[in-house]
């Protein structure tokens, strides 16, 4: 096993002791910095035409929704863009995959995903394109099982009938923790052309601590399943550890993967991600200054974020708020926050689950009301275009 990195803390603060109980998990409270491998885009990663500069953007922004692009959708999770137009999204409770008509909104059923096994917080989430897709055709997914969590391949035929395009999946990884709450789930293809997951520790905080556990952490692999080249810890999957439930994954124009992750009692945090980092969890939620764990570049109570999706536009991260029910603009001047974050849509779109970068100034939005802990009566979920700056 290779050396952990020496990272530097960001930020001096209290040391927050965890204690056991109340969760923000999918945003419930009690109710409930370095790079990645460079090379070239794919899923997740900074849209063509970003600039690659560390340029600071301006303290405040502005976002503008521009339309409802579809709605009346059942529990969405993950979303991904096809090369060729249209957008996936996935049904968390459905365990289906849809293609949706970013100009019509029409939606087509591809198929029903086997295997998965919805309960609490699991069920089919993150979905991610190929990067290789012009060639290959295939589809991503992060699911529960009844066994487990775990990440499959499935080849996509748009020829075939509505209900019948996705081929058999082929499972990629599996043994990854699962439990009511805290699974993760997020899957996105990175610069490098490797396959990033984020996975949750179950509520079992010592999972997060243990590099042979699946659980807790941020994985990175080829996209057949394997350890991918230059990660930190031989023969392993694992690329950060010590995370409580990271839901957000997403890339700057130098390539740094940032991270979203919900605190339990007291602070959500936006991190930076380390090869081989610890983020501090269980011993550390938020800010703790020193003693080997990676700070967070920005926190939150849990009741202002219990953030999702995250998304990289215009210099800013871009971070969906469940509990919190808006989206935070948090602008970078490279490795740290150039203002202080800025919060935009409070309460008019209810939960938001998952946010995607459109190219140039323009972000996809998916509310999360029909998730059991939202109030599908004031709306069905839908997909909003965003105009930001």
């Amino acid at each position: 096993m290779v050396q952990r990195r020496v990272v530097t803390a960001v930020l001096a603060a209290a040391v927050l002791l965890v204690t056991t109980g109340c969760s923000s998990d999918d945003g419930e409270g009690t109710d409930a910095a370095g790079s990645s491998p460079p090379s070239s885009s794919g899923a997740g990663s900074s849209p063509p035409g970003q600039e690659a500069e560390d340029a600071a953007p301006p303290a405040k922004g502005s976002v503008k929704v521009v339309r409802t692009v579809a709605e009346g959708l059942d529990t969405p999770w993950g979303l991904a863009a096809l090369p060729e137009g249209g957008l996936l999204v996935s049904s968390r409770d459905g365990a289906t995959i849809s293609r949706i008509d970013e100009e019509s909104g029409k939606e087509t059923v591809l198929g029903e995903v086997p295997g998965v096994a919805p309960a609490g917080e699991g069920g089919l989430m993150g979905i991610a394109v190929s990067p290789e897709y012009a060639s290959d055709h295939m589809i991503y997914a992060y699911f529960t099982s009844e066994s487990d969590n775990r990440i499959v391949r499935m080849l996509y035929d748009p020829e075939k009938p509505a209900g019948e395009q996705l081929g058999a999946p082929d499972t990629l990884l599996r043994g990854i923790p699962k439990g009511t709450n805290h699974n993760g789930g997020r899957l996105a293809f990175g610069p490098d052309k490797m396959l990033y997951a984020s996975t949750g520790e179950r509520y079992e905080g010592p999972l997060a601590q243990d590099k042979d556990s699946l659980g807790g952490k941020i994985l990175r692999m080829t996209p057949e399943g394997e350890p991918a080249p230059g990660n930190p810890f031989d023969d392993s999957v694992v690329y950060s550890y010590g995370h409580r439930n990271v839901q957000g994954l997403a890339w700057d124009g130098k390539q740094r993967l940032w991270a979203s992750e919900f605190g339990q009692n007291t602070w959500d945090e936006l991190n930076l991600i380390q090869p081989g980092g610890n983020y501090g969890w269980p011993e550390v939620e938020g800010k703790e200054g020193g003693s080997g764990y990676i700070d967070p570049v920005a926190v939150w109570t849990t009741d202002e974020a219990s953030p999702s999706g995250i998304a990289l536009a215009e210099g800013s991260v871009w971070m969906a708020g469940l509990k919190g029910q808006r989206l935070w603009r948090i602008p970078l001047d490279g490795t740290e926050t150039a203002a202080d974050p800025q919060a935009f849509l409070e309460g008019e779109h209810g939960r938001l689950r998952t946010v995607l970068s459109a190219g140039g100034d323009k972000l996809w939005l998916v509310t999360s009301e029909t998730d059991g802990r939202g109030s599908p009566e004031d709306g069905d979920d839908k997909i909003l275009e965003l105009e930001v700056s």
